[in-house]
């Protein structure tokens, strides 16, 4: 069986595909940050970020970042830059398999936008924010135009086979 069925409409999958791969870039820069983190006195940089941003280091979630940076290990940078290498490979592979059309790139997106969307929700009921409702409905909307596209390709190949062409 052939894995790409022919789309006459192919700007919603560049659309998502771009947004994939975006997403993959921006990860992918993060790696690089962590990786410049190594051998740093991370809760200086902690504190001259806090400061920068005219936060009180004192406050609820500046105190939260500047503990986490102070016992961040290069080990734990060297992992956190490792798995942002591998979300990034992920991402750069549904992109490509969808700016390409493959079917298999569509049921990925589906599955793994799909998985998020709990966690989404759950964080959106422990408090809505903006940004969150954002991200929400951009992820529903990508898993539903997916979908979409998939339901689409299953009938037309349901109506092919019903037309007699094998």
């Amino acid at each position: 069986m052939h894995n790409k069925i022919k789309k006459p409409h192919t700007t919603g999958l560049h659309i998502v595909a771009m947004i994939e791969g975006t997403k993959g870039v921006l990860v992918l820069l993060a790696g690089f940050g962590f990786l410049t983190l190594i051998n740093q006195d991370l809760h200086i940089a902690a504190l001259r970020l806090v400061r920068r941003f005219h936060l009180n280091p004192a406050s609820h979630y500046p105190h939260i970042f500047i503990d986490v940076a102070t016992h961040m290990t290069n080990m734990r940078l060297w992992m956190l830059a490792a798995s942002a290498l591998l979300y990034t490979m992920v991402r750069f592979v549904e992109a490509f398999g969808l700016w390409k059309q493959r079917s298999w790139a569509e049921w990925f997106g589906v599955l793994t936008g799909g998985i998020y969307i709990p966690v989404e929700i759950f964080e959106l009921m422990r408090r809505v924010t903006w940004p969150k409702i954002v991200v929400l409905v951009v992820n529903v909307a990508i898993v539903g135009y997916l979908a979409y596209e998939l339901d689409r390709a299953a009938r037309k190949r349901s109506l092919y086979r019903k037309g007699g062409h094998h």
